[in-house]
């Protein structure tokens, strides 16, 4: 009895493959994007087009599963806040072990298991896109972001400025002074 659904879109049958170490398979679909595929300021939209292309090899151990995606990435820039759009390729490999190629400590491992025939490669998918993101997203290398005191886009206004700020003990004076330049 397999835990995986055979219909969800990144779940693979490979039953196909047989056990026979050598014998492959191309596959190459379109998923709609799972949920949170991203980090919190650039992410994969869910349900957006993610175009897979893979190589499913038997082997002694299991299934190894070559790949490649490929998605659009909206975002937000770190500095400015301004809104990016981006692609993204990355490529994973994993091996996914047969039942009985499992030993006692696989089950505290990191290993990927086939469930049945069935492999799950969200996991894999995941790791490989969130791993290739830039950790700061901007929207230009040369990004000055805002300005700190009223929030205007520094690349917009490239000469934009404020007055020193008065210190506050000489506060009261710079109210005198200005009542003095009031009166001449």
């Amino acid at each position: 009895m397999t835990s995986l659904d055979p219909r969800a879109p990144l779940v693979l049958d490979t039953h196909e493959l047989g056990r026979r170490p050598g014998s492959q398979r191309q596959v190459s679909r379109t998923v709609p994007a799972p949920t949170d595929l991203g980090i919190e300021v650039l992410r994969v939209p869910e349900g957006s087009p993610v175009q897979l292309d893979l190589r499913l090899e038997a082997v002694m151990e299991g299934v190894l599963v070559t790949g490649e995606a490929h998605a659009s990435l909206d975002g937000e820039c770190v500095r400015c806040l301004e809104p990016i759009d981006d692609e993204v390729d990355v490529t994973f490999q994993e091996l996914y072990v047969y039942d009985e190629h499992q030993t006692p400590h696989d089950e505290d491992d990191d290993v990927s298991r086939l469930d049945g025939d069935l492999v799950d490669l969200e996991p894999q998918l995941r790791d490989a896109v969130v791993l290739a993101l830039p950790f700061q997203p901007l929207c230009s290398e040369d990004c000055e972001g805002l300005c700190p005191e009223c929030g205007v886009r520094l690349n917009d206004e490239p000469d934009h400025g404020h007055e020193d700020p008065i210190d506050p003990r000489w506060a009261g004076l710079a109210g005198l002074k200005q009542d003095l330049d009031d009166k001449s």
